[in-house]
């Protein structure tokens, strides 16, 4: 099958016309573009949760069975990376409870580190270089089958953050490939089970500077590094103040209750002495892809004392004792729901959906805590993710992640790279770029805090949060259209979408735009949007050179500028 991209000789998409009416893409392309900023501005406020009241989990989930189109769209769009035709016709049949059974059952086809190796990125030259994690990163997001344990990674990698910029070792790209395998390999497992794999993982060693960490030195003063110790407790797993199950802050004298204390902090941080590289052998990346080792003369073997836990000798032994301790909060199962339910389906999810997840996270039904698969399947499969009344919900839903739109758009239309380049490369830049990128967070606290809610809008009057916002404004929205403009045009280097099957639509502008706005949109364009964007396309004669691909790539880059399409249900 031929790969099409938007002609540029003259007439196509992607160059100075539009269509054939002679409107310069330069005349259009502006008002699109201020359209989608006030737009997408707008559409944040909407991002959001419905709130509901506290109380004792009712069971989960109520699903509708069979799924229509769109209901299955809307599934794939908070379970994947992105619905495609297929997916959602396999979806359609299978129903979600097969998918999920068969997502759950599918291995890794192969991990980001051996990709990298196989590809021959472990060449001498790419020693202090990142060559070749964009590519892995992309790569897999966009074609490999495992899409639920994809979807589940990046949510666990805005959680527990690395970022490749920060990882102060040489072979970067190996170091946080291998860390974001650990993400994947685990996302199945247990929680506990993925605390001990980034305890141990060289990329966060480095990135929160615990690699090497040394005992407290008497002579000199010098006391162990306590970054590890502290995000630990307060960005992966307990948070800064006491929860209910439900995530509702709890409250002594009308003022939060912190989680832990500055010496809580030191004593954990006694415990995160000692861990080092396996090897000393840095003349190839094999020591990356393990888990670091216990160099017991820079290990604190004294008493430890942390959260109400005391623990000595040091050693893996006591790293188990505070792992296990942290786990043990209470405050774990709805820190990590909550955030979870955030990355997945709504920015505001209610205290009843919480608490609902946060019961099946302390105790799957056989008493375990942190099963994941469980988690997961509470979180896509409650009612409150399932039922079409979020449609109508003014404050359901989230601001679609700017790495969610290249991804879905990828997969939506078939992007392949033959040359395995993947090259669309670091896509932070707010200003020519998305904002975003895999594994490039500029720090700890991610590309976007979970509670961030932007100052003087209606969202953050009305108490509610729209984490990605953060990387919201008017140069990062008009950077993305730019940027979309061109991507769907011509896609990017040799990776280049396949236009053939939604081609045969590009005559009837109503099923075109109906077809987009099921695949890319899970059906949620409004009535009045659908009617803009089918205004444009007819506004492009479908006999006309070039005509065909023009309306396709019009009815494509105005429905991902749509307010529905930004604010995702």
């Amino acid at each position: 099958m031929d790969t099409l991209v938007f002609d540029t000789s003259g007439a196509g998409f992607g160059d100075d016309h539009i269509q054939d009416d002679g409107t310069p893409v330069a005349e259009r392309l502006p008002a699109v573009t201020v359209l989608a900023s006030s737009l997408a501005l707008a559409a944040c406020g909407e991002g959001g949760g419905s709130s509901g009241s506290a109380g004792t989990p009712t069971p989960p989930p109520v699903v509708v069975t069979p799924l229509s189109e769109t209901q299955a769209s809307r599934f794939l769009g908070q379970a994947t990376m992105g619905a495609t035709r297929t997916t959602i016709d396999g979806l359609i049949s299978r129903g979600i409870d097969g998918w999920l059974t068969d997502q759950f059952a599918m291995t890794r086809a192969t991990s980001h580190f051996d990709w990298l190796t196989a590809n021959g990125y472990d060449a001498a030259a790419n020693i202090n270089s990142q060559n070749g994690f964009d590519t892995t990163m992309w790569r897999q997001l966009i074609v490999e089958p495992d899409q639920l344990r994809q979807r589940v990674g990046m949510a666990l990698l805005d959680m527990l953050v690395v970022g490749i910029d920060a990882v102060n070792t040489n072979w970067q790209a190996f170091a946080t490939a291998a860390y974001v395998d650990v993400l994947l390999d685990n996302a199945f497992g247990n929680f506990r089970t993925i605390m001990d794999a980034i305890t141990t993982n060289a990329a966060m060693g480095s990135f929160l500077t615990f690699l090497g960490n040394r005992k407290a030195n008497a002579t000199t003063g010098a006391q162990p590094d306590e970054n590890y110790a502290r995000e630990l407790m307060q960005l992966f797993t307990i948070g800064l103040y006491q929860l209910d199950m439900d995530g509702s802050l709890k409250t002594s004298g009308g003022n939060p209750i912190e989680t832990y204390t500055p010496a809580d902090v030191s004593g954990l941080a006694r415990v995160f002495t000692g861990l080092n590289y396996s090897s000393s052998d840095s003349t190839t990346p094999a020591r990356y892809k393990v888990p670091l080792v216990m160099q017991a003369s820079i290990n604190e073997t004294g008493v430890a004392n942390f959260l109400g836990t005391s623990t000595t000798g040091g050693g893996m032994a006591a790293i188990k004792v505070a792992l296990d301790t942290i786990f043990a909060h209470p405050n774990v199962p709805p820190f990590v729901s909550k955030q979870l339910i955030q990355r997945l389906v709504t920015s505001n999810p209610s205290p009843a959906y919480v608490g609902r997840v946060s019961a099946i996270f302390a105790n799957n039904g056989s008493g375990v805590r942190g099963d994941m698969k469980a988690v997961i399947k509470a979180i896509l499969t409650d009612s409150e993710a399932r039922d079409d009344s979020a449609l109508t919900a003014a404050n359901a839903g989230k601001i679609r992640e700017p790495i969610v739109r290249l991804t879905g758009w990828a997969r939506a239309f078939g992007v392949t790279s033959p040359a395995n380049t993947w090259p669309f490369g670091n896509t932070s830049s707010m200003s020519t770029r998305i904002a975003q990128s895999p594994g490039r967070s500029p720090s700890v606290f991610n590309f976007f805090r979970p509670g961030y809610s932007p100052p003087a809008t209606a969202i953050s009057a009305a108490g509610l949060v729209a984490p990605e916002f953060q990387i919201t404004n008017e140069q990062s929205v008009v950077a993305y259209i730019n940027y979309f403009q061109s991507l769907i045009a011509n896609g990017s280097g040799d990776a280049k979408p396949d236009y053939t099957s939604i081609l045969t639509k590009a005559s009837d502008s109503t099923a075109l735009v109906n077809e987009v706005n099921i695949v890319l949109a899970a059906g949620q364009l409004s009535s009045a949007t659908q009617a803009s964007i089918k205004t444009a396309v007819d506004s492009i004669s479908a006999t006309a050179t070039n005509g065909p691909i023009n309306r396709v790539g019009v009815a494509i880059l105005l429905t991902m500028a749509s307010p529905e399409y930004l604010t995702v249900k």
